[in-house]
């Protein structure tokens, strides 16, 4: 199965200035096409340093799509930074500055002179057609191995990617496999627990297992490789399975599934409306609530203790009726915070303390993520804090 490898250009990327979104686009794309991406690299407008990345990708891999650098301007180094690499001439082409001039044309502008640099193509490479756009793309073929360069604007890029490229891709290499993906969603345990219990796992080949870890969740993604989506679920599902009987309760859901969803459909199910007490979470709990109805929310701009936070969350509770209250408390004591959750459920008060000393900047999403999982047990299965 041939490989690939990305090459994003553009100084902007590096100085922070604009976000490289065109790389997560061609590597879903890729995934699609069953082609394995190895490796991605960003680099600045300089032609010489654009080439030797170039040559280096050539040894390495099969495929090599760049993007960026394609426009009008002297610092647009792409197409001489590949001229360079393959040892060739650019080579202007007349029938490409006939097509961009008609392209100005329909839009009732008139092409400047350095559009002309545009109609420069490295010999030997083939112009793709850009529909939405003024920068022609174009490929070049070294032996067996391909470099397409693509304009860096994200619209631009993403269709001629589809509509042009990716049909060429899996005609030239005989594409007839694709990368299916399944996500499971673990909350309420860190990442090495997880490991430790699906550890073994993560060694299979097809299909592969492994973990990602955000601000109080874990996500287990497995991955496979086969002729359709179909047959990649055979294989996926066997060993989804399987981790559901290692993780149980853990999993709240998979796939799409959020944590609010799933609070969402317990309490529709029991019958029950929400009412919540948050403290020094700067609004992060009320934020992932937004799409739940909650009667009368309140909340405190610091933390506060946890006699407090369950004094407060009995009061609500005796002021709304058919209501089961959640409280949630982030106190940052020197380097950490000390987490605080109390949840009021029919005339039972259940209690729960955690402590973080991650990021200080993820403190209030981590506490809002193990809030709402603590919510959900309860409201599952009472007896299972």
């Amino acid at each position: 199965m041939p490989s690939a490898e990305i090459i994003t250009i553009g100084t902007e990327l590096l100085l922070g200035d604009k976000q490289d979104t065109n790389t997560q686009f061609i590597a879903h794309a890729l995934r699609d096409l069953g082609l394995d991406l190895y490796r991605t690299t960003m680099i600045g407008d300089n032609a010489d340093r654009i080439a030797q990345a170039i040559i280096e990708s050539l040894q390495r891999t099969d495929i090599i799509i760049t993007t960026g650098g394609l426009g009008p301007t002297v610092d647009d180094p792409t197409r001489s930074a590949i001229a360079q690499a393959l040892g060739q001439d650019l080579i202007f082409q007349e029938d490409l500055w006939q097509q961009i001039q008609e392209r100005f044309q329909r839009w009732q502008r008139t092409p400047t002179e350095n559009n002309r640099r545009q109609a420069y193509l490295p010999g030997g490479a083939v112009a793709i057609e850009n529909p939405v756009g003024t920068a022609p793309a174009f490929r070049a073929s070294v032996g067996e191995k391909t470099i397409i360069c693509l304009p860096g604007v994200p619209r631009e890029m993403e269709e001629i990617l589809i509509s042009k490229v990716a049909p060429y891709l899996r005609d030239r290499y005989t594409l007839n496999q694709t990368l299916t993906t399944y996500t499971m969603h673990v909350a309420g345990m860190g990442e090495s627990q997880v490991d430790e219990i699906v550890g073994d796992l993560e060694t299979l080949s097809n299909p592969t297992v492994g973990l990602l870890a955000h601000a109080g969740q874990i996500d287990i993604r497995l991955t496979a490789k086969e002729q359709n989506a179909d047959n990649a679920m055979q294989l996926i599902m066997p060993v989804v399975e399987d981790i559901r009987g290692r993780l149980g309760m853990n999993i709240y859901g998979e796939q799409d599934i959020t944590l609010e969803e799933v609070i969402s459909d317990l309490l529709s199910r029991s019958g029950l409306c929400l009412g919540l007490v948050e403290a020094g979470m700067g609004g992060s709990l009320l934020d992932r609530l937004s799409n739940i109805p909650l009667r009368d929310p309140v909340q405190y701009q610091d933390g506060i203790s946890p006699e407090a936070l369950a004094e407060s969350v009995r009061s609500r509770s005796a002021l709304l009726d058919n209501c089961v209250i959640l409280g949630a408390s982030a106190c940052k004591e020197d380097m950490k915070f000390d987490l605080h959750f109390s949840v009021f459920n029919k005339g039972r008060l259940c209690q729960h303390e955690r402590s973080y000393g991650g990021p200080p900047a993820s403190a209030s999403s981590f506490a809002a993520t193990l809030a709402l999982d603590y919510l959900r047990r309860l409201l599952i299965d009472p007896k299972s804090i």
